[in-house]
């Protein structure tokens, strides 16, 4: 008998796609997946079917023009059309959003398999260095990062991104101590398994539930850290679109052009709320210590 026949059923623990049928019967979850689904549609989709429209292009002679059906959202201080600087600068919020939390979450997951699994003065190290940079406020640390790396979506990314790193260290490291001493790990080290083949083939599988669902949460986290960047000029930098950006163009004119900054507003309320909700059904679907609803 061998390390995958002892150790057959250590991955069963772990197999949320089995429950994607019942998962979408949740209602916080099924709303936050049609949210964040017309959300892509509208920001992904939409231009495919929109005419071409440069978004730089300025129109003094329609400087502030109010919602019509010639411009949809309006136009900005520089007469330029709002419904296409905001559906392209979603692409911007959220893309980098998503870039922040994979980027996070790799770093972070790796670290904390490395210092739950192996412990001894490893993961001593790691857990100090987590505790370190948990000290600090996070959107403290994202600034200090930024300064120090310059403005720039890319620099944004990497800064919220270390913030990132040590909250999944500190969940993954935890998770994988209590999975390290379970029965059929044992089983899989007595057989001679290698190290990184049972962290990779048993223990993931099994602290991946908790992964999946900071990993939701956060993405809302970092869409409004990402726009706060922009916000402050330390993201994106003009004249690309991007929502926090925008909000920052139209805080001036909030009297007189209330649609520059609502509609981007109510773009990215949108979002940070619909992938809430869907972390909000995943944790009640994939943490066994809650009731289901």
């Amino acid at each position: 008998m061998d390390a995958e026949t002892a150790t057959g059923d250590s991955t069963d623990l772990a197999r949320p796609q089995r429950r994607l049928p019942q998962a979408l019967q949740h209602r916080s979850l099924l709303t936050g997946v049609v949210i964040c689904v017309l959300l892509g549609l509208l920001v992904f989709a939409l231009p495919l079917v929109m005419p071409s429209v440069d978004l730089n292009t300025q129109d003094p002679t329609a400087t502030f023009s109010p919602p019509s059906w010639q411009h949809l959202m309006g136009t900005d201080a520089f007469g330029r059309d709002m419904l296409s600087r905001v559906v392209y600068g979603g692409r911007t919020t959220i893309l980098a959003s998503i870039s922040v939390v994979l980027l996070g979450c790799a770093f972070g997951t790796a670290l904390g398999l490395i210092a739950g699994f192996f412990g001894g003065i490893v993961g001593f190290i790691i857990m100090r260095m987590v505790d370190l940079l948990l000290a600090f406020p996070g959107i403290l640390l994202a600034l200090a990062v930024s300064a120090v790396l310059g403005p720039g979506l890319v620099n944004g990314v990497i800064a919220i991104a270390a913030i990132l790193v040590p909250v999944y260290v500190r969940l993954v490291a935890g998770a994988t101590a209590e999975v390290r001493h379970l029965p059929y790990v044992d089983a899989a080290v007595t057989l001679g398994s290698s190290a990184w083949r049972i962290i990779l083939r048993h223990v993931l599988p099994n602290v991946s539930p908790g992964i999946i669902v900071l990993t939701t949460t956060w993405l809302g986290v970092a869409s409004l850290w990402i726009a706060a960047l922009g916000f402050i000029g330390l993201g994106v930098q003009p004249p690309t679109p991007e929502w926090g950006a925008i909000l920052n163009d139209g805080q001036n004119y909030i009297t007189i052009a209330w649609w520059i900054t609502v509609f981007p507003g109510m773009f990215l309320a949108l979002f940070v709320v619909g992938v809430n909700l869907i972390g909000d059904g995943l944790r009640d679907e994939l943490d066994p210590t809650l009731a289901r609803h």
